[in-house]
């Protein structure tokens, strides 16, 4: 029988702690009401909970049947729309829509200037409001918008279509971070990521199988509008299901008792992070702007997503270029697809049974992401095998970026900064895929020689910043871990302390009993 803190060493937790002339805790009196955590009441009535690892467990699978597959079918949906493009692009979309010259590439990146301008309002609606809520809502959204496409006809009215889709899309990986801190511990996060992630390499997979599909119409409307007919379906009907079953924080969840909702507030708050709190706090706005993590993050995010237009909106165009034929370019998307999908579940098993190696999983993964997009530059246009598996390689990108987003929901605390951070990152992503559609120039097709460059230069920058992230992470956690040996080392109290920092949303910054997953 252990508490929640001897529960957090059995699941395999890093010991965390703050320095002994801390106070051991902080009393709800010294704190107004909006630093406490909206779990807090529960949270502090079951207080030295005691319940075993088989319980725990018990919980953590009741948790996991609910939450992971409707993040896996909405990330699996948004995926495939959001790149309806790419997989209509070969049935006609650019005739249907009478586009010409750079409108292709203009699309992908009018997409991302609604993305980017969505950040701060659904951040904001993110923290205020029932997460599950707005997640399930703003799907439904964005299935209105993506069947309502075949109806455009020019591209004034596809633009407008695509920017109102990044809008709603905006919301789902910062929102999904969001759900990972508020149900999940520190070391649980990376394998419960790559689980819904994953569905980048299944939809490269599964939408490949449907445009194949597509391909055989032989009547009826053309056959690229059927491409956002689909998935737009699909996404309405995602949305109303989540709208039911996705929860929106552990002390309100309906499917669980009251005993298993504390012990759901016990194990998040073990991360030293609370689990939510909806209060907008103008001090952590501040810190969160002079914090160098949060500028290697955006960077790093510029230069993830740089690449990202090869393997999404272009993929098709690409493999076409190659020299294979219509149907030759939507089958052969799918060993890339495996590739993401391999590698990403693969890096979360990794860093779910191995602390401390989320950031030697991106330099690795990023690594053969360079590799793939030097030979995409240094092949000759005839060995088409060796630029077909080149390309298949760059899907490892997604593992990378992927495991950047474990560094918002396990490293950074106060949810006005962690929100306020994911905002930030994915503001650099937006920028990166803004950039990345430009790349391809009309003039250079089917070659796209600026693209390929234009890889291997983000990955580059990619790489560069995950290694800084990584020495100033770990030169922290080295002091800190000093400052703690001086001290006298480890006690309960101090690691009760700073558990309850976490409660009282302080920031990682704040709370000496922090350490970083790195």
């Amino acid at each position: 029988m252990t508490s929640s803190l001897g529960n957090q060493r059995d699941l395999g937790e890093k010991d965390f702690a703050v320095t002994p002339n801390s106070p051991e805790s902080i009393p709800p009196s010294s704190a107004g009401e909006v630093d406490l955590d909206d779990n807090y009441n529960l949270y502090k009535r079951n207080v030295g909970l005691e319940f075993d690892e088989l319980e725990a467990k018990k919980v953590l699978r009741k948790i996991d049947l609910r939450v992971v597959p409707v993040l896996f079918v909405i990330y699996l949906l948004q995926y495939l729309d959001k790149n309806g493009l790419n997989y209509s692009s070969v049935y006609g979309l650019q005739e249907g829509t009478h586009l010409h010259g750079q409108q292709y590439s203009w699309l992908s990146s009018i997409f991302y200037f609604g993305y980017l301008i969505s950040q701060y309002p659904s951040a904001y609606l993110m923290q205020r409001l029932p997460l599950g809520k707005v997640l399930s809502c703003t799907t439904i959204s964005w299935g209105v918008i993506l069947i309502s496409t075949p109806g455009c006809y020019n591209f004034a009215g596809i633009a407008i279509n695509r920017f109102f889709l990044g809008m709603t899309e905006a919301i789902v990986n910062p929102g999904f971070i969001l759900v990972m801190s508020t149900w999940y511990t520190a070391m649980e996060q990376p394998l419960r990521l790559e689980a819904y992630y994953c569905t980048n390499g299944v939809a490269t997979m599964f939408g490949g199988l449907i445009g194949y599909a597509v391909g055989h119409i032989t009547s009826g409307l053309p056959r690229w509008m059927y491409i956002f007919l689909i998935f737009g379906s699909c996404s309405i009907v995602a949305g109303v299901w989540s709208l039911i079953v996705l929860p929106d924080q552990p002390s309100t969840a309906k499917f669980l008792s009251e005993r298993e909702r504390a012990i759901a507030v016990e194990r998040v708050a073990s991360n030293r992070q609370g689990v939510k709190n909806q209060h907008v706090k103008k001090d952590q706005i501040y810190q969160t702007l002079r914090d160098p993590k949060t500028w290697f993050l955006f960077i790093m995010a510029v230069g993830a997503q740089i690449p990202n237009s090869a393997i999404t909106s272009f993929a098709s165009l690409i493999i076409k270029g190659f020299g294979y034929g219509t149907l030759g370019t939507q089958y052969l998307q799918i060993p890339g697809g495996a590739v993401q999908f391999l590698s990403l579940i693969g890096g979360g098993i990794v860093c779910s049974k191995w602390p401390n190696v989320r950031c030697l999983t991106m330099i690795t993964a990023n690594t053969i992401c360079i590799l793939g997009s030097a030979l995409l530059v240094g092949l000759p246009d005839s060995n088409r095998w060796g630029r077909l598996v080149a390309l298949w390689l760059c899907y490892f990108q997604g593992l990378g970026f992927s495991m950047s987003l474990t560094m918002v929901s396990s490293n950074i605390a106060g949810y006005t900064k962690k929100t306020l951070t994911g905002a930030i990152l994915f503001t650099g992503y937006c920028v990166g895929n803004i950039i990345s559609p430009q790349l391809f120039r009309d003039s250079e097709a089917p070659t796209y020689s600026s693209a390929y460059v234009g890889m291997l230069v983000g990955y580059c920058i990619k790489l560069l910043m995950v290694v800084i992230l990584y020495i100033y992470m770990w030169a922290v956690n080295v002091r800190r871990d000093r400052q703690l040996a001086a001290n006298g080392g480890l006690s309960d109290e101090e690691e009760k302390a700073a558990i309850e920092r976490g409660m009282h949303d302080m920031t990682e910054l704040d709370n000496p009993g922090f350490r970083y997953s790195l």
